[in-house]
């Protein structure tokens, strides 16, 4: 199992961002897992660490529906930034809305950083299978 130095998980909510942080310790060899409860607080801390030559995540679990910062506007912030590293940002929504799956496929065109559509609730094996990093 490779070793993952950071994972955000950006959910508002905490249930799911504890299922998802419960698994990834049984499952994932990382450093840090750190939660994020918006895409701005997410990005913010993203820009810090880059500003400070620190790492980036290289697995990002992203809720697409949050207050203050959705999902898709962190992915329209995230893509701009000039990292080096692809990044491997796992969608994972309860939405059934078509409109979200063009929005997935959208945003898949427009950057080299891996995007995967992924529907809650996440399945341990699931997860396993979706946590390689990018």
């Amino acid at each position: 199992m490779k070793k993952i130095n950071s994972i955000y998980i950006v959910d508002d909510d905490p249930i799911t961002v504890f299922g998802i942080r419960k698994m990834l310790d049984s499952i994932a060899i990382c450093d840090n897992i750190s939660s994020h409860a918006n895409g701005k607080l997410a990005l913010d801390d993203i820009k810090k660490s880059l500003k400070n030559k620190g790492q980036v995540p290289e697995i990002i679990f992203l809720d697409i529906n949050m207050p203050i910062m959705d999902g898709w506007q962190f992915l329209e912030e995230f893509i701009s930034l000039p990292l080096e590293k692809k990044v491997r940002i796992n969608i994972v929504t309860s939405s059934i809305d078509p409109f979200d799956h063009k929005n997935w496929d959208l945003y898949k065109s427009k950057t080299d950083h891996m995007i995967t559509f992924n529907n809650k609730p996440l399945k341990r094996d699931h997860l396993k299978e979706i946590t390689k990093a990018a």
